[in-house]
């Protein structure tokens, strides 16, 4: 027997709202945010005080956004990287609580140094392969990391990968310090 909010879930997927409004206004609003923040359009100054374009920026990323939902393509991707990074998100939350429930109260914090650009590390990572994923590409690559694709290609991306590691060695020199003179 369906209950009566998942007959209303039901119901906002047959009218699109997954499809097409709430990807419409997380485009609109990431778009706005930027515009703002970067003022491409430039400002306006009313009284002395600089102002945002606010009807430029806004016309702007109400165009961009229906760009997006007009395309099922991207509608998906939007779709499934929002999924997976909030899956990954309430990881690193469930990770954080694993972490904090052997820690003393006063001691200090689990993400200090090092620790914290790893956890920053594999998060990148897991964003990043679930862009992949996102994009289809995951079976093309894990196949060429399979050595399917053919022994050629892998050899060559490994042997430029190598030269340019090779080369950044090389060119990357010692820090300078600077020396005064004593007169």
């Amino acid at each position: 027997m369906a209950s009566a909010f998942r007959n209303v879930i039901e119901f906002f997927a047959e009218i699109g709202l997954y499809d097409v409004v709430l990807p419409f206004l997380l485009v609109f609003t990431i778009v706005f945010a930027i515009l703002e923040k970067t003022r491409v359009f430039g400002t306006e100054t009313i009284d002395s005080k600089q102002y945002t374009k606010k009807n430029l920026n806004a016309i702007t990323a109400f165009v961009i956004a229906f760009f997006v939902v007009a395309s099922s393509k991207l509608v998906e991707i939007i779709t499934t990287v929002s999924s997976y990074t909030v899956i990954l998100l309430m990881l690193s939350v469930l990770f954080l609580l694993l972490v904090g429930s052997f820690m003393k109260e006063g001691e200090g914090g689990f993400l200090t140094g090092n620790w914290n650009y790893f956890f920053m590390l594999m998060m990148f990572v897991g964003i990043v392969l679930i862009f992949i994923y996102a994009l289809g590409w995951w079976d093309a690559i894990w196949d060429f990391f399979r050595f399917e694709t053919g022994g050629e290609v892998v050899g060559s991306v490994i042997l430029i990968a190598i030269i340019v590691l090779f080369i950044w060695y090389i060119v990357k020199g010692e820090s300078h310090t600077t020396i005064t003179k004593k007169e």
